[in-house]
């Protein structure tokens, strides 16, 4: 099965992908590898949510604003490759969680991100990571996340 009908079997969309919100490019791509600039939990250029985990939002809402983020992140890869079934691997994901003092539950957020990556990709899904606590993040957003993506040539 393909990763596009993978999505589609899930009951999920990719959203056009996100623009810059300040000067960046949303993609680099070295070879067969695509580095992604963070990407925030936003459904046409608004956040889905936003504040402080273990403060204003729960871990499963964080949770919920990973899948977001990571599904605007595919979006991108879309349209720098055409479709999804150029993806070789998930590579690496890095995630940064806007976190309340004594916040210790970033890994479980990023699961959010992670899970979704390993249901559509299977074993191409599963990927280095980094889950990490920040004071703030852009716009207010919840969380922010970056993705080094290994597609075919």
């Amino acid at each position: 099965m393909s990763f596009e009908a993978k999505l589609s079997e899930l009951g999920l969309t990719l959203p056009d992908p996100p623009k810059p919100v300040a000067n960046y490019v949303p993609v680099v791509r070295v070879g067969d590898l695509l580095f992604l600039s963070g990407v925030l939990p936003s459904r046409d250029g608004q956040l889905i949510m936003t504040g402080k985990l273990g403060l204003e939002l729960t871990t499963e809402q964080g949770k919920e604003a990973s899948r977001v983020a990571v599904l605007n992140g595919l979006s991108i890869v879309k349209h720098e490759v055409g479709s999804l079934d150029h993806i070789k691997r998930i590579v690496k994901m890095v995630g940064h969680i806007a976190s309340a003092p004594g916040f210790t539950d970033q890994p479980q957020v990023l699961n959010g991100a992670s899970d979704l990556l390993v249901s559509v990709f299977g074993d191409a899904g599963r990927h280095a990571r980094v889950a990490v606590g920040a004071a703030e993040l852009p716009r207010q957003a919840p969380v922010e996340i970056e993705l080094i993506v290994q597609v075919l040539l």
